[in-house]
């Protein structure tokens, strides 16, 4: 009698674990907006969710599109523009993330002062527009990151 006292005090607190809101998410209309956002930004046909118990959240595996990409690549239109520092020389510059498929897109960036980075692309040559200044006593210059785009030459 006292041993099946016991196995049914012990399934209520399994029970009442279960059921304890401190071990369930809460989903929110602000999360679902998030994970629609990345999924609208960053899925494509390649990609799947995966659930992350590091990050504890979705990411998204399988896909070309960094997270921290900035336009789509005008030349292969599969990867993303992003700016990229080399280890060998430390020079910075903004490359494709698909250049072991291929893709050989790439434009250097001043080496010193500031940048600022944008997702607006270039009306002329579709490449990122970039702020750059040399010192805190200048204003931000806006041009393309294209070296070769036509907006770049001085009138």
């Amino acid at each position: 009698m006292t041993s099946l006292l016991k196995d049914q005090t012990t399934q209520t607190s399994v029970a009442k674990k279960r059921i304890d809101p401190r071990n369930s998410v809460n989903i929110t209309k602000k999360k679902i907006g998030k994970i629609q956002n990345e999924i609208r930004q960053y899925y494509d046909k390649n990609g799947y969710l995966s659930w992350s118990e590091k990050k504890r959240k979705y990411v998204i595996l399988g896909t070309n599109t960094p997270v921290n990409g900035l336009v789509e690549c005008p030349d292969c239109h599969i990867g993303k523009l992003l700016i990229i520092r080399s280890r060998q020389t430390k020079k910075r510059f903004v490359g494709c993330s698909n250049y072991h498929n291929g893709c050989r897109a790439s434009s250097p960036l001043v080496q010193r002062g500031m940048i600022c980075a944008t997702k607006i692309s270039c009306k002329i040559c579709l490449w990122p527009i970039i702020f750059q200044r040399y010192s805190r006593k200048q204003k931000w210059a806006r041009q393309c990151s294209n070296i070769r785009c036509t907006s770049r030459t001085k009138s």
